[in-house]
């Protein structure tokens, strides 16, 4: 591994990002929540950031292309819900992004963050499943890339109240 950069997050006049990978998994709500609360106590915005994994029937075009219009199509209604709950939370839409990336989520959470030097933490919500906190949670707090990620990654519990994340962002 070569030398570190130093993220332009940290320049003067950069508004730092929190970044939230939005699904429709219910963890998420806590993620969005947490960062939402830390925008509105410090400042800087929100990333949603959406990645349409790749169908397992890529041998035809046609069905491909119809399944990624689909894929957009719920990305956009994703945002506008969250966009929606945002605004609950006290931060605006002027402080919300919407991004939407094709490929595995996390070598997509990970090229997002690399291209986009203003995201400062990555907000993940853990799922309350006994079988663990989701795939996501796991592969990138506990696999090859944890120790080397280059922001910090905060995982929510998604038993936490709004009132018990409002207390702690």
């Amino acid at each position: 591994m070569g030398e570190r950069q130093i993220r332009s997050v940290f320049a003067e006049g950069h508004r730092r990002k929190f970044l939230v990978v939005v699904d429709e998994t219910p963890e998420v709500e806590s993620a969005l929540a947490f960062a939402a609360n830390r925008v509105r106590r410090s400042g800087g915005s929100v990333a949603l950031l959406y990645v349409i994994e790749p169908p397992e029937f890529q041998d035809w075009l046609g069905v491909k292309e119809v399944y990624l219009e689909e894929q957009q199509t719920k990305a956009k209604a994703v945002f506008r819900l969250f966009r929606r709950k945002l605004k609950t939370y006290g931060c605006e839409d002027a402080q919300a992004e919407d991004v939407i990336r094709e490929g595995k989520k996390p070598e997509q959470i990970l090229k997002h963050i690399q291209e986009d030097q203003d995201i400062a933490v990555l907000v993940l919500g853990a799922s309350t499943d006994p079988k663990g906190p989701g795939p996501l949670v796991s592969s990138l707090a506990e696999g090859k890339l944890a120790g080397s990620f280059p922001v910090p990654i905060t995982i929510v519990p998604g038993n936490l109240t709004p009132e018990e994340i409002d207390g702690i962002a």
